[in-house]
């Protein structure tokens, strides 16, 4: 186990660091009767600690090996492997309400985000490592550079909190990039008031496709200008100007008005 080679096709870091593998477990606070699962557990950095305290302690992992190995070290009554890829993983088959933790592949995270964001309504909070790059782009707010459509979807599904910091020294292989572990809270009742994700979705993918362009033009798909200023949106401004409950509003009238042309909003 200790021989185990980090697979680049999996993303693989491992972390190493025992003060920040400690600082983590502290920030998710787990607690015994708690339904915890693990994304990515490879060499079990997290998954001892976890298992000590929650059990049984669910585990995703794709690398087959290490999947095979984490069994040998811990009695099967603290510790439950899937074998799988999380983005085809059905967390319909885990007891709700989940706790989901986890150093996540920073090559996929952006997929297994929104994942996570599908089956929200099934989760008590999510607490997982991330490139610190995309953490800050979660947590960003409007008029800022970081600010996007990860930023507004995230931030609409739940609320979100950077915790810790990680220097590229706590992983072995080193990245050559920073870390950061966030706090992710689902949101409920009235605060989810857009009537289609999907259409969301789409309304802030065009905004932001074009995230230099006014409103007016990213958006002629969906609405002209006179409909714009009739939301309450100035035509004039970007997609950056716009709060997450600008873009719930805008969802929710494209619903209800006559499309004047999808083709800028197309991919």
């Amino acid at each position: 186990m200790e021989q185990h080679r980090a697979r680049r096709r999996f993303g693989q870091n491992f972390l190493v660091d025992r003060h920040v593998i400690e600082s983590i477990v502290h920030a998710i606070d787990p607690r015994p009767g708690d339904s915890l699962v693990e994304i990515g557990p490879g060499m079990g950095a997290l998954t001892g600690l976890l298992a000590a305290r929650v059990q049984p302690l669910h585990v995703i992992e794709l690398d087959r090996d290490l999947a095979r190995s984490l069994p040998q070290r811990l009695p099967a009554a603290q510790l439950i492997v899937h074998e799988a890829d999380v983005l085809d993983f059905d967390f319909g088959t885990l007891r709700a309400p989940l706790r989901v933790v986890g150093n996540l592949p920073y090559n996929i995270s952006s997929p297994i985000l929104f994942r996570l964001f599908d089956v929200a309504d099934r989760l008590l909070d999510i607490h997982v490592m991330l490139q610190r790059e995309v953490v800050e782009r979660i947590v960003a707010r409007p008029d800022s550079a970081a600010y996007g459509r990860l930023s507004v979807m995230m931030q609409y599904r739940f609320d979100t909190q950077s915790v810790l910091e990680v220097g590229p020294q706590a992983f072995r292989p080193a990245p050559r990039i920073e870390s950061s572990v966030i706090r992710m809270l689902p949101r409920t009742g009235e605060a989810l008031d857009a009537r289609s994700i999907a259409t969301l979705s789409r309304v802030v993918q065009a905004a932001f496709g074009q995230r230099r362009k006014m409103l007016r033009n990213t958006l002629r798909g969906y609405f002209d200008v006179a409909q714009l200023t009739a939301l309450d949106i100035d035509p004039r401004a970007r997609a950056e100007d716009l709060g997450v409950e600008d873009f719930v509003r805008l969802a929710n009238a494209a619903d209800d008005v006559v499309p004047i042309s999808r083709s800028s909003c197309a991919g």
